[in-house]
């Protein structure tokens, strides 16, 4: 039993769990809580099954059920929307509520392909037109292929440049290697 760990021990393993592991499963509500102070969110209407997994209480036939509503057209616009879709009491899930959010896409904006950038041959100004990096890690990831060798994927290049998990989360649209 773990209960002798300090809180404050528990705390930092729970954290690192959330930031490296995109498949961590959370647990409780205060894994939620934490969960939700580091800035993990999901978005409910791009979600994928792995996303909607991560939610305690949700099966796997409900995510995919989710996703496959979503896919189709269905629109999420607050959690009751998911209580009915999974035909579930929003009770049941207003905890998850501060993990999730609702955004909202129109179709023409999906169809359009996003900035793709190999970030082995990129120059630093086209990796500095990619959303979430800026001109000094753009300069780094350039510097850090020149002097290492080039990035043999996404968990590489990760690991070399030692960014978050939410930081890659964000930028991983727009990386091909």
């Amino acid at each position: 039993m773990n209960n002798w760990l300090p809180l404050n021990f528990k705390l930092q393993k729970l954290k690192a769990k959330l930031l490296n592991d995109p498949y961590y499963r959370l647990q409780s509500g205060e894994e939620i809580q934490v969960a939700a102070k580091l800035g993990i969110r999901i978005d409910a209407n791009q979600a994928t099954v792995d996303d909607w997994l991560r939610l305690p209480g949700l099966s796997i036939h409900q995510a995919r059920s989710l996703v496959e509503l979503s896919r189709s057209g269905v629109k999420f616009y607050c959690i009751e929307d998911i209580a009915a879709a999974l035909s579930m009491p929003v009770q049941r899930l207003e905890p998850l509520n501060p993990l999730l959010i609702f955004n909202y896409y129109d179709h023409e904006s999906l169809d359009k392909p996003a900035l793709l950038v190999n970030p082995n041959t990129a120059t630093v100004e086209q990796l500095a037109k990619i959303p979430f990096i800026d001109l000094s890690l753009a300069e780094a990831i350039v510097q850090n292929r020149l002097s290492a060798g080039f990035y043999s994927n996404l968990a590489d290049f990760q690991r070399r440049l030692d960014l978050s998990g939410e930081a890659i989360a964000q930028m991983m649209y727009y990386l091909r290697f």
